[in-house]
């Protein structure tokens, strides 16, 4: 009776789902159903309905899933007698489904192979599963399509982790699929004789071969399935599924399962010759655009499969290199950038200096080497030619919208200006590998002089100059820095172009990917003052050719940054310019950070006192406009919006940064000192204006060192006072860095001695729980940062200290926090305390460590043991399980006993003896010396193994009890 109620009630909250008008109605029937999926009634209910002839197909589909779900998930929840019943009754829905609906067939099949997946081929009677459907379908050949459809599922799902089966269990189900294949193979072939059948026999034999078992290629050279399949690419209608089933040849001929192309020659040798045939028609404007892309599909997986053997250079490789040159050129870019992973790999296998030539000395290798490129010097050559054109900005661009407008430029440029996933610009530079950037730049520029040609000076024709410009910078770093013959042309070509905005964007771009050039070529220098002006007007053009002439100008003061020593004085008008206002700078203060970056780079290379001269009136052209705002009273500072502050304050940064005179920049800091002061006294409370003050005064600590005297100690004074108030992370990550510069000196041990305690007893009070970590995990994550600093540069300060324990203790809290770098931190540290012996200051230090970890011991590899096992996540394992190592190498036998007596707090049921064994012999064996990866691999092991599912994953955190500190053992 409860069965029927729970039916009728799953029937009620479909119908509520697919039909009811109200949202929150829909919203409270879908919650419930998938609650229902999680329960133990969903098994029978799920199989009651699938059988019910009156069930819906919303019924039916919604069934089929729980069913597919259950199996897969929850298999252990049922009793071991039950697994008879629950083929029985799924092979009776294959059948009873075999014409459809296909949705519901196909969660069926799934279902059906994942049970195979759980249960041993024994359990399935002689010869497991294969056999088993081997025998249904001579009984019940009326079923052969429902059946087809498992025998297709049944290899995926061996590789299908959402199946909660152990990983040894995993691998014998692979093994015993691999054990059948060839009564696999010969069912299919069987079935080739029923003619409306054969696309989807084809879809599972491909399904089969992504086994990559090592069947020879002699075998499959002849076998009727590969015959048909190769045969049947001939058809006027392209079949998909024999293209799949020769993709997937291909990738087994190359697998190292297979034995590889050296074994498999007999099959390569069908396979190429009927892909060569096809290619024709990638030229047929009749043909579909669908057919000549699964046509390009197999030209590049010959492509990228066989690589090696066409690297020969043999005429047989260069018909497959010339047919992919024709897939380059086709005007589709999703067809054409099929090809693109094949010329990269080609490049490496061509360029690279480990040859396999086994014979002569190092000049008949490179001469063997030189003469491989020169052949496949002219596909390079054309390759360059037709991809060069596809960077071309859209002909309607002015018609996009504003977010196609952003995701193209997006696909260009990065925030650096750097080439950015556009795949175009990686093939042009595998193109300069082989060739040479010269010779590649000297084709590009070609390229240019006729697109400029075409355009004159009208404004509408400019892009394919801006695409020839774009694809010059795209090889920058491949040209010669002392190049003679083309770039002074184009650096001449330059100022004539229209200051067409996009245009003039990547005009700038060039100028700044050319900047070593600017510097080395011999007339590079001279065009300095042209490209200047350049820079300058794309500054006032718009906002990305602002930006673009910022980093460009970056780039030559960094390049040129000793030849410009002597023009200070016109690059801070350049910099009154752009950043004071004084002109008309459409760039953003972010860009603006460019120039002062430029112009600091430039002061670094000056002689001390000119250097300080130059220091101060950069420093006076950003602290005016906050001296401004302090004059105006507290009152008014404090209401200022935090990027009125931070915009100046970010430039202090910059300056402090990569201004690399250290005494010139802690006299600075100095005198600014009383302004920064009054910044972190009114605005302490505001986290965008004080992580902004910090980093200025982190890189003024850096740059300056020991040059900062007392104004460091007013720092410490002054954060230490603000952390106690306002709990601002930045705090902390300040005194790291002072730790690391100061952190040995005995003149400051007083002052760091005294922060460490007052900034780790103030924040071990704030996180007290995992709920603390959780809302506050920027504390946590520069907290912990600190104290692996600590352990670092002052563990004389910082271990006898009475934080110390306190900090270990709160580590222990934290460590199954969410947030992935407050955990790392965490984890972080507790390693570094575990691995104090390895550092000569801490070997002192080791009792104390002791007297403390000794007592924790057993509770930190429970929640670590619990970290691995699913309180953090699968992403986390390795720190983890470093963690746990190092604490293993550190307490030996005795940190093997705690991992025994948490792991032992694991059922039975969920961790068999087996799987602890193997997890206990790898911890031990990495703790003595041997290759933690093998720890690694047992680690993940466990991890699955306690994660299969959400009940297991409930268990064993029920069981090891992370967020309990003082856990008690149950005797």
């Amino acid at each position: 009776m409860q069965s029927m109620e729970l039916q009728n009630t799953v029937k009620e909250a479909l119908n509520a789902l697919y039909h009811h008008p109200d949202d929150a109605v829909r919203m409270q029937a879908d919650r419930w159903l998938q609650d229902f999926q999680r329960t133990i009634d969903a098994w029978q209910v799920a199989d009651n309905l699938l059988h019910d002839a009156t069930s819906n197909p919303e019924t039916l589909i919604f069934c089929s899933q729980t069913l597919r779900s259950k199996v897969q998930r929850d298999f252990e929840e049922l009793p071991s007698e039950a697994f008879f019943q629950l083929r029985n009754s799924l092979n009776n829905l294959l059948k009873k489904f075999h014409k459809g609906p296909p949705i519901v067939r196909t969660q069926i099949s799934i279902a059906v192979a994942a049970l195979a997946v759980h249960v041993p081929a024994k359990d399935w009677g002689d010869g497991g599963i294969v056999n088993w459907l081997r025998d249904e379908m001579n009984s019940h050949p009326e079923f052969i399509p429902g059946f087809l459809e498992l025998l297709t599922v049944l290899p995926e799902e061996a590789f299908n982790y959402k199946i909660a089966a152990r990983p040894e269990r995993r691998r014998h189900f692979e093994k015993e699929l691999t054990g059948q294949m060839e009564i696999a193979l010969n069912i299919l072939t069987a079935c080739l004789n029923i003619s409306e059948l054969k696309e989807q026999v084809l879809e599972a034999f491909a399904s089969w071969l992504r086994l990559k078992h090592g069947i020879p290629g002699s075998v499959l050279a002849t076998h009727p399935l590969v015959l048909t399949a190769l045969s049947s690419l001939n058809s006027d209608i392209l079949s998909e599924a024999s293209v799949n089933v020769v993709s997937e040849l291909i990738h087994y001929t190359a697998s190292k399962s297979s034995g590889g192309v050296s074994v498999q020659g007999p099959l390569i040798q069908v396979i190429v010759p009927q892909v060569m045939n096809l290619q024709a028609q990638l030229r047929d404007s009749s043909k579909d655009e669908e057919d000549v892309k699964a046509i390009a599909r197999l030209f590049a997986d010959m492509g990228d499969s066989y690589v090696e053997l066409i690297a020969t250079g043999s005429s047989e490789a260069m018909m497959i290199v010339n047919a992919l040159l024709e897939v380059a050129s086709h005007p589709e870019y999703d067809i054409a950038s099929m090809t693109f992973n094949f010329w990269h790999s080609l490049q490496v296998v061509l360029t690279k200096r480990n040859s396999d030539i086994s014979f002569g000395d190092e000049a008949s290798i490179e001469a063997e080497r030189n003469q491989r490129l020169q052949v496949f010097r002219q596909s390079y050559e054309s390759l360059v030619s037709l991809v060069s054109s596809r960077v071309q900005y859209p002909q309607a661009y002015q018609d996009l919208s504003y977010e196609d407008l952003k995701e193209f430029k997006q696909t260009r440029y990065d925030l650096d200006g750097i080439c950015y996933v556009l795949a175009v610009a990686d093939v042009l530079t595998d193109a300069a590998s082989v060739l040479g950037g010269d010779a590649t730049l000297q084709i590009l520029y070609m390229k240019l002089l006729e697109a400029i040609s075409c355009c004159g000076n009208e404004q509408s024709e400019w892009r394919p100059a801006e695409a020839a410009l774009f694809c010059i910078r795209a090889i920058s770093s491949y040209v010669s820095v002392v190049e003679t013959n083309v770039m002074p042309q184009v650096m001449d070509l330059l100022p004539k172009l229209p200051h067409q905005p996009q245009l003039l964007q990547t005009v700038c771009l060039i100028i700044g990917a050319f900047s070593k050039w600017l510097d080395a070529a011999p007339s590079g220098f001279s065009k300095l003052p042209l490209v200047i002006d350049i820079l300058m007007s794309g500054m006032r053009t718009s906002e990305d050719s602002a930006a673009a002439a910022a980093l460009a100008f970056r780039h030559i003061c960094d390049d040129c940054r000793r030849k410009l020593c002597t023009y200070c004085k016109e690059l801070f008008h350049i910099y009154y310019t752009a950043v004071n206002g004084e002109g008309s700078f459409k760039g953003s203060a972010d860009d603006s950070l460019h120039l002062v970056e430029a112009l600091s780079m430039v002061i670094t290379e000056l002689p001390p006192e000119p250097a300080k001269v130059a220091l101060e009136e950069l420093c006076a052209s950003v602290v005016t406009p906050l001296q401004a705002v302090i004059n105006q009273g507290p009152e008014v500072l404090e209401k200022k919006h935090a990027r009125e502050l931070t915009v100046h304050i970010d430039r202090f940064a910059y300056i402090f940064r990569y201004v690399n005179h250290p005494e010139a920049v802690a006299d600075s800091v100095h005198r600014l000192w009383p302004i920064f002061k009054a910044i972190f006294d009114l605005r302490a409370w505001d986290m965008r204006t004080m992580e902004s003050l910090c980093r200025a005064c982190k890189y003024a600590v850096r740059t300056s060192g020991r040059f900062m005297g007392t104004t460091i100690g007013a720092m410490l004074e002054e954060i230490q006072g603000l952390y106690q108030q306002h709990h601002q992370p930045c705090f902390l990550y300040l005194s790291s860095e002072v730790i690391k510069i100061f952190g040995s000196d005995p003149s400051c041990a007083s002052y760091l001695k005294n922060m460490i305690e007052v900034l780790f007893k103030h924040t071990t009070s704030l996180l007290t729980s995992i709920k603390e970590f959780t809302t506050r995990p920027d504390i946590a994550d520069d907290c912990f940062l600190l104290a692996s600093r600590c352990i670092r540069y002052c563990p004389q300060l910082f271990i006898p200290s009475a934080v110390f324990p306190a900090l270990i203790d709160c580590a222990m809290i934290g460590i199954t926090v969410q947030h992935r770098e407050a955990s790392n931190s965490v984890l972080t540290f507790l390693s570094d305390i575990f691995d104090l012996a390895k550092s000569s200051k801490g070997e002192q230090y080791l009792s104390i460590r002791d007297s403390l970890i000794i007592p924790r011991g057993s509770t930190i590899t429970r929640i670590l043991v619990a970290a691995l096992t699913g309180a953090l996540p699968n992403s986390r394992l390795e720190t983890v399980a470093y963690a746990l190592l190092a604490l293993t190498r550190a307490y030996g036998m005795q940190a093997l006993e705690w991992a025994r007596e948490s792991v032992s707090l694991i059922p039975l049921t969920v961790v068999k003896e087996v799987e602890r064994s193997r997890f206990f012999q790898a911890l031990s064996e990495a703790a003595s010396g041997a290759d933690v990866n093998t720890l690694i691999l047992s680690v993940e092991e466990l991890s699955d193994v306690c994660r299969r599912n959400r009940t297991v994953q409930e268990i064993v955190q029920g069981a090891l009890k992370p967020l309990e500190l003082n856990l008690v053992p149950v005797l």
